[in-house]
């Protein structure tokens, strides 16, 4: 997996992208508009059977690849985007995992450092580092100086399911990156300083993603019951606002909030992030995050994760 996570500007990264999750696929090719904002030029979604994806981390996820191929195949047909050669991925939530690893102390030596950061990756992914395929990125400092490195791991067998996936259309992957990642861009652009806060739903649970101006402050992915999620955005919010509290830099309070996905409803969200956080944010709409929608007919949710991929090749 490239080291794809930092500010990246690349021609060859496609405006087009596929995002796939359990129980839904979908295409979309942005182009950019005026005032920094960009519009769905072409999208198209797709509710799958829950059987055809079973995110998982460390089980195969495809099980059927020539079903999943032809449906792919049949959304870039109806979305007029099946000539496109290139490609980014969103991949399914469950399917990655990621870290942002703090350095306690300065390492003495680059030998010193990659054993320290072997040793944090092998403890929070749960796995030999041989069997993973991993991106690694390097953060701007903490408030009290200490290094900082945003890692993102899929096994290999698992990421070579979905690069066969894109390699039996004769398709190549220009990014392939966890869903949260491609959603949480639409909170960094325009040059958008402050904090902001990601809640992205499934049926599992959530992933909580609080970024510091450009840079990923906090990640979380909590696996829970559909009754226990305000529960447990309550536990986060409070470890927040507790590290906001002892960070010395004058910021307390969050600036932007997005909720997308499944499990979260937007209202309660609201009122609990406000609540523990003493702001008056409400959820941003996609035309607020500067993404233009051609329609009421095409859900933001569906397709967030992949067009905020698709940002990149601006």
């Amino acid at each position: 997996m490239p080291n794809l996570i930092s500010r990246i500007i690349d021609p060859w990264y496609p405006a087009t992208a596929i995002g796939l999750e359990k129980g839904i696929a979908s295409v979309v090719h942005l182009e950019r508009a005026s005032g920094g904002t960009c519009t769905v030029r072409r999208a198209a979604t797709f509710d799958l059977a829950e059987s055809i994806i079973r995110p998982s981390f460390d089980e195969r996820n495809i099980e059927n690849p020539s079903q999943l191929s032809g449906i792919i195949r049949e959304l870039a047909t109806n979305a007029g985007l099946l000539r496109q050669k290139r490609w980014s991925l969103s991949l399914p939530e469950a399917s990655t995992k990621t870290l942002v690893l703090t350095m306690e102390t300065q390492p003495q030596s680059s030998s010193e450092l990659q054993e320290v950061l072997t040793w944090k990756m092998e403890r929070g992914f749960g796995a030999p580092l041989a069997q993973l395929s991993i991106s690694r990125e390097r953060l701007e400092k903490d408030s009290q100086g200490r290094d900082r490195y945003l890692a993102i791991a899929t096994k290999r067998e698992v990421l070579a399911e979905y690069e066969s996936l894109l390699e039996s259309l004769g398709w190549r992957a220009g990014l392939i990156l966890p869903r949260h990642i491609g959603e949480s861009r639409w909170l960094v652009r325009n040059g958008l300083a402050g904090d902001s806060l990601l809640l992205s739903g499934s049926n599992t649970g959530f992933t909580a993603v609080i970024m510091r101006d450009k840079h990923p402050l906090i990640v979380r992915s909590v696996t829970c019951h559909e009754a226990e999620w305000e529960d447990e955005l309550y536990r986060l919010l409070l470890f927040y606002r507790d590290r906001r509290s002892t960070d010395g830099d004058g910021r307390t309070s969050l600036a932007r909030l997005m909720v997308v996905g499944e499990g979260l409803t937007r209202l309660r969200t609201q009122e609990i992030v406000n609540e523990t956080i003493g702001e008056h944010l409400r959820p941003l709409s996609a035309t607020e995050l500067g993404l233009i929608l051609p329609g009421r007919e095409l859900d933001f949710d569906a397709i967030a994760a992949p067009a905020g991929l698709a940002t990149l090749s601006f």
